[in-house]
């Protein structure tokens, strides 16, 4: 029986649940964090201009999807993701790679 819920909400109506939808279910930890990572990777390509990495950070809080993870029938310390603080990491990697610009 699947253990981990991944759901999704949209930055862009932020705490609107007609905007939240479930993803997938995941019998591990570790699978559920990747499929987070996977969706804020996806949501960041889809914005990604050539930016600097705060920008392209900025954008995402406005727009793209903020996935996370339910723990069916308890608790999980090793389940629990930021995907913002994931997506801020991934934008300065991102815009680095892409030699955007990188303000002062």
């Amino acid at each position: 029986m699947p253990r981990y819920k991944v759901k999704v909400n949209d930055n862009f109506h932020y705490m609107d649940s007609r905007y939240c939808y479930e993803q997938g279910t995941y019998e591990t930890a570790k699978e559920a964090i990747a499929a987070c990572r996977e969706i804020v990777d996806q949501s960041l390509e889809e914005l990604q201009p050539r930016v600097s990495g705060e920008e392209l950070y900025r954008m995402y809080v406005s727009f793209g999807d903020d996935p996370f993870i339910e723990v069916l029938g308890g608790s999980d310390d090793d389940a629990k993701f930021s995907a913002w603080s994931y997506a801020k990491e991934r934008s300065r990697a991102i815009s680095k790679h892409l030699g955007a610009p990188n303000p002062n």
